[in-house]
Formats: structure tokens, sequence, C-alpha cells
């Protein structure tokens, strides 16, 4: 693969430490830098992705969807400062299923109306 093809992309994480740079050719998909950025995230952060699907990626204020390829990010690499685009990572992690309190509300109004009637 020729190197023109490659485009180096560095990844900005919520406290300001970046992972990368890294090279990546154009037709790399979303998916796959996701991939990169769960298996070398560094040690030691309080916020930790356990799975891709908690990554999110903006680049030019766009959230990247995973089918996406790096070409397709009509990112113009020439006019890139220094060659290296940086992409923010946001981390998203998966909600956890909990009661909604829905019962307790109604208990409470239950109780007060049988009260007050």
């Amino acid at each position: 693969m020729p190197v023109e093809d490659l485009v180096d992309i560095k990844f900005r994480l919520y406290d300001g430490s970046d992972i990368g740079p890294f090279p990546y050719s154009a037709t790399s998909t979303v998916d796959m830098l996701k991939q990169r950025i769960v298996s070398d995230w560094p040690k030691g952060k309080t916020i930790i992705p356990k799975a891709v699907n908690e990554v999110k990626l903006i680049s030019s204020g766009k959230i990247l969807e995973n089918d996406k390829t790096v070409g397709q990010f009509q990112v113009p690499f020439g006019e890139v400062a220094g060659g290296v685009i940086i992409m923010h990572v946001v981390i998203q992690p998966a909600l956890a299923k909990t009661k909604t309190g829905d019962e307790n509300i109604l208990t409470l109004r239950a109780l007060w109306f049988d009260k007050n009637i």
C-alpha cells in the first residue's frame, strides 16, 4: 500500500489526552477505528469503554457512523495542519436496566389519596 494512501488520525479523549496518531488507509471503517481505541485505551483512566458500541467518534462536528470509511469523512486531507486528523472520542456507557420508580410513585399516590379521602 503506497504511503500517500495513508492518513494519520489522533483520538482526543475527554481529559485532553490523546491516543495515537496512527496511520489508516482511506478504506478503514469507523468501526475499525473504534476497535483500535478500545484496545489501546490508556490504563488508569476513570472512564473506560467496555465495548466498541460505547464509543462515539466526532470529526468536524459530526458523529461518525460505523459503516463510513476514512475516505468518506469529506475532510480535505491536504489542508489538515501537520497532516494529522484529530477526532474527539465520547464514551457513552450502556444504560443499566433499573426500575423506573413508577411503582413507588403509584404507591405514594395511593397512600396519599387513601389518607385524604
